[in-house]
């Protein structure tokens, strides 16, 4: 079957990871969310460097093998460094994305359909590839909402402008990417000019005449709070709850509790590959 949407995920380098056992349990659970796809157009390639051991792959995953270094700055404890530590994180995994791409575009004879960044501990809605499917032509999505949830929580929370906190969160047509021809010959100043940043990619695709859609449903979970996180980013009781601003605002703070949802058994299977 010709593949619809490919799903890009950049491992970090193994240097990089505070457990690496830890990064991969959280790679298999994502794998196991994006190989519930309730359509079979799919494909997903994985960006690992040589010798970081991987767990059981589903059907329909593969591996792309690179042999790039470790980010220098991946964990700033000076603050002072804080920007230049994003930065590097930036073009370390957009080199990776690049590469997991230009694969993609391999395997599938020039013809991958769209792609999708992958963050290795997030979940995505079995019905992505089916919707992408019926939209052959479009440009691509946005996530205008997604969901939060903090590893190990029974709570997730709908998150509004979901593409400006999680990198799981766009969509684009493969001809709409300039892809180099040659991944390996291409430096830090190339992939700064052309960093894939989901803060930025909403303006830029509108920039370039191409703009991309609001999905119209939540497309993917972002998992906070556990120590592999690129972001380091917190759980959702102390990032969006229990703050002196909520604690001065209880009409936002009820707005927000709405927005709760328990991790049932529908949510399992939409979202984090449970079997229907």
């Amino acid at each position: 079957m010709r593949k619809v949407l490919s799903f890009i995920i950049q491992l970090r380098h193994p240097d990089n990871a505070k457990n690496w056992r830890n990064i991969q349990l959280l790679l298999s659970q994502t794998l196991r969310s994006i190989a519930a796809q309730d359509h079979a157009g799919w494909q997903a390639v994985i960006v690992a460097n040589h010798g970081a051991a991987l767990p059981a792959l589903p059907a329909g995953v593969c591996v792309k093998r690179v042999d790039f270094p470790p980010n220098p700055l991946p964990h700033p404890l000076d603050s002072r460094f804080r920007d230049a530590s994003r930065q590097a994180t930036a073009v370390d995994k957009t080199r990776r994305g690049l590469a997991g791409m230009s694969h993609a575009l391999e395997l599938s004879g020039g013809a991958p359909g769209h792609f999708m960044i992958v963050d290795a501990d997030d979940f995505v809605h079995r019905g992505l590839t089916s919707f992408v499917a019926a939209h052959p032509d479009a440009n691509g999505w946005y996530f205008k909402e997604g969901y939060i949830w903090t590893e190990g929580g029974t709570l997730l929370y709908r998150y509004d402008n979901f593409f400006l906190q999680c990198g799981t969160s766009n969509i684009v047509r493969h001809d709409l990417i300039r892809l180099p021809a040659d991944i390996a010959a291409v430096d830090d100043d190339y992939v700064r000019q052309g960093v894939w940043n989901h803060f930025d990619l909403l303006d830029e695709m509108a920039a370039a005449g191409t703009p991309l859609a609001p999905l119209p449903f939540c497309g993917a979970v972002y998992r906070v709070g556990h120590s592999e996180s690129w972001s380091h980013s917190r759980g959702i009781w102390r990032r969006y709850f229990i703050t002196k601003a909520m604690l001065r605002d209880p009409v936002e703070l009820a707005r927000r509790v709405r927005r709760l949802r328990l991790k049932n058994r529908e949510m399992e299977t939409v979202y984090f590959g449970l079997p229907v």
